[in-house]
């Protein structure tokens, strides 16, 4: 039978189409990687080691021991106290987030063991509202460094935040600074360490408080950290910056934090500190091992 007048052509071969959500590209390499390469390691580009952003929970599965996480305070919600007006009402904006990503507020506290210490621990996930700190992060963060002075142990925060203070919240979000540095002043008085870990990008209220007041800080590479981001900084100051300003190998160079670690090593590294630092302060405030 003859096809020459019929729409078959068997020639012609089908385009499949490549479902969405399988690969994505590296913002430092530009290189197209297969997700599932990514999520098996770590998170980490293979071609050039950019750490691509985890969320709280994964934050919490590669640090913490397995079936040692206690979750607090999960049933804190943020109010709106200035019946925020905008594009998206702060309700709405709030609600979005919970629904993308399965959280309640951009902040998980809880309790466990880090390679069988003991911890009290905090992630911000930058997937909310960009980890920014409004009064229920600044609560909630208030609460897990006030657990590790009840129960004289230490404390581990990872930060991560484009948005710093809430503008939603105004001067609600601001006084969060002042309560969590308070909280951090305790926490040192009790003789109990504070690791702070920064991931990309950690700016604004949240660098200017909680997060850069560690006994001990820690970045992953090439993360962002600072006040305000570098675009503002040149267009206020009208001169160029020194190449990698704001990247945390240039603030390790000038002495603004203690290490830059690969993720793949981070969870050791804190764990090195904390026998070190957990050990010598419980002799100093005469708790028994």
């Amino acid at each position: 039978m003859s096809f020459f007048g019929s729409k078959f052509n068997p020639f012609q071969t089908s385009k499949r189409k490549i479902p969405d959500g399988l690969f994505s590209k590296c913002p430092k390499c530009s290189q197209t990687i297969y997700n599932k390469e990514i999520d098996a390691n770590l998170k980490i580009c293979p071609k050039c080691e950019y750490h691509f952003t985890l969320g709280a929970w994964e934050r919490i599965n590669l640090m913490i021991d397995k079936g040692t996480f206690v979750e607090m305070d999960k049933s804190l919600i943020s109010a709106d106290p200035l019946n925020f007006q905008g594009p998206k009402t702060y309700p709405q904006k709030l609600s979005e987030d919970q629904e993308a990503t399965g959280l309640n507020e951009a902040v998980i506290c809880g309790l466990g063991n880090i390679m069988s210490i003991p911890v009290s621990f905090g992630v911000t996930d930058s997937r909310f509202i960009m980890g920014s700190m409004g009064s229920v992060v600044g609560e909630k963060l208030t609460r897990c460094i006030e657990r590790g002075i009840e129960k004289k142990i230490p404390v581990v925060i990872v930060s991560g935040s484009g948005g710093g203070a809430r503008m939603y919240e105004g001067c609600f979000s601001l006084m969060q600074m002042a309560k969590t540095s308070g909280a951090l002043s305790r926490l040192s008085e009790a003789g109990m360490p504070f690791i702070s870990i920064l991931t990309n990008p950690t700016m604004g209220g949240v660098l200017a408080s909680f997060a850069s007041l560690g006994d001990i800080i820690i970045a992953e590479p090439d993360a962002l950290i600072g006040f305000a981001g570098p675009r503002v900084i040149a267009q206020t100051v009208r001169q160029e910056l020194p190449e990698g300003f704001q990247k945390s190998e240039y603030l390790l160079k000038h002495g603004n934090i203690d290490r830059v670690t690969n993720r793949r090593n981070l969870t050791q590294e804190v764990f090195q500190i904390l026998q070190v630092l957990y050990q010598e302060n419980r002799k100093e405030v005469g708790i028994e091992n």
